[in-house]
């Protein structure tokens, strides 16, 4: 990011396209000297003007013809004055017609009267750097933003006000004085050292491994959250499973024939299941093959297998479990398997208790045009099991990342503290330093610009 805090930054804040309203948003020091000069209403003009208010006027142009300025626009425009803003610098926002060319061309006016560009995620990084968010919450906006389901939305709106934020926070105070305590031991002689100092520290540090530990294994429904619940439909050829995915999604999204190895690559639609967001893949039969392309989807198939939330495993349930059946269902996770019987219609071989070890057993017939209310009732059982009752302890891959390198480093302390030496203290706060700067990394009270522009480069112009 090209940053620097004297600037005044402009970008429009609404997507692209045709709608009611665009907004252009103006933030920094000369965001109210800029709305004079570009600005015009009845009354006073914006840097005259209280904070939290509003007033409609005109964008003219800073060209006079015979006829005088040109106007550009009718707009609203708003006024919010540091440190009450979303930035917490002074803040200028209109609201003028919605559509590209408006809102570009009162984006121009101002860059043109002093404000430069804004970059990806500006507004965002200074509201983190001038300390109205922490790094877990200026992440929480974009979670926001991108939140492709209720649950993900909610969760996104707990981090944003800071519950997350309160975990690390916790612990981060945690290590930070336990730190403190075993450097102030080192003042101390062997003997003078009451007896119970260590112990205790240790027992503090002990509790925040811990909590990193608790926090750590909430990742997986961190990414269940933000991405979607990946569900993998598999099976052998001609069993049903494109016509599963169709039903699923009530579309026809895959072609549906009675010639097997029909789908020979995957197909990946999503969609809303109980307010959760599922990835649904469609793969190719499972099967012996001489066809190379063939052999390719079916490697593509494995390949989701392996990293599915949730597997649908599907059957001819009128011609009983053959030997690939049999070894394809022992490789499936019982707890998080879904397996459908179908074509029942057709005579049923295959009974749901001979196959309810391996899953979740569905009986049905799928070819009647609507998926059996089981499957989709089933399959939100099993994602809602993953999901922990607290949204706002899913971490996402930077957390998990960051957090392994601290409990690394809290177990080295740990380690240091058994051996009762004043080298393994000296050690053991040197390892606990360690820590406290990898889980500052993750709230942001450590940071460095490599860091901010990882985070921030993410966000889209104008937020």
């Amino acid at each position: 990011m090209n940053m620097i805090n004297d600037d005044t930054i402009a970008a429009i804040a609404t997507p692209p396209g045709e709608g009611g309203i665009a907004i252009i948003r103006l933030s920094g020091p000369q965001a109210l000297s800029i709305a004079d000069r570009v600005f015009e209403c009845a009354g006073l003009p914006p840097s005259k003007r209280a904070g939290n208010s509003f007033v409609h006027g005109w964008i003219f142009d800073d060209t006079t013809g015979e006829a005088g300025p040109e106007v550009i626009d009718e707009v609203i425009l708003l006024v919010y004055r540091a440190p009450h803003s979303y930035t917490r610098d002074d803040v200028i926002e209109i609201q003028g017609h919605g559509g590209a060319v408006c809102a570009r061309r009162i984006l121009r006016r101002l860059i043109d009267a002093g404000a430069r560009s804004a970059d990806p995620g500006e507004f965002t990084r200074r509201a983190f750097l001038n300390g109205r968010l922490d790094l877990l919450q200026a992440e929480a906006v974009l979670d926001l933003i991108r939140a492709r389901s209720d649950r993900a939305a909610t969760m996104a709106s707990d981090q944003l006000n800071g519950s997350l934020s309160s975990l690390f926070n916790d612990i981060y105070d945690n290590l930070v004085s336990s730190a403190a305590d075993l450097e102030s031991s080192l003042d101390f002689s062997e003997d003078e050292l009451p007896g119970h100092v260590i112990p205790e520290i240790q027992d503090r540090v002990r509790t925040a491994a811990e909590d990193l530990a608790r926090l750590r294994a909430t990742w997986d429904e961190g990414q269940i959250l933000r991405e979607g619940a990946l569900v993998v439909i598999t099976g052998q050829p001609n069993v049903g499973k494109s016509t599963l995915l169709n039903r699923l999604l009530t579309s026809q999204r895959a072609i549906v024939s009675g010639t097997p190895g029909t789908t020979r690559d995957t197909i990946e639609e999503g969609f809303i299941l109980n307010g959760l967001a599922v990835r649904l893949v469609d793969t190719a039969g499972l099967r012996e093959t001489d066809c190379e392309v063939e052999r390719e989807g079916i490697a593509r198939a494995g390949s989701y297998i392996n990293r599915a939330d949730v597997q649908i495993y599907v059957m001819d349930a009128s011609i009983g479990i053959g030997t690939e059946d049999r070894t394809n269902l022992e490789r499936l996770d019982g707890d998080h398997s879904i397996i459908v019987l179908n074509k029942i219609d057709l005579g049923q071989a295959v009974e749901a208790d001979e196959v309810r070890a391996y899953g979740t057993p569905i009986e049905c017939c799928l070819i009647n045009g609507v998926a059996p209310d089981g499957i989709k009732d089933a399959l939100s059982t099993i994602i809602e099991s993953g999901i922990p009752q607290m949204q706002q302890a899913a971490i996402s891959e930077r957390h998990r990342s960051l957090i392994v390198n601290t409990i690394t480093s809290v177990d080295e302390g740990l380690s240091r503290l058994g051996e009762n030496e004043e080298s393994g203290v000296l050690l053991a706060a040197n390892a606990l330093r360690d820590a406290i700067e990898h889980l500052g990394l993750v709230t942001g009270r450590v940071y460095h610009d490599e860091l901010l522009e990882s985070v921030f480069s993410r966000f889209c112009v104008g937020k």
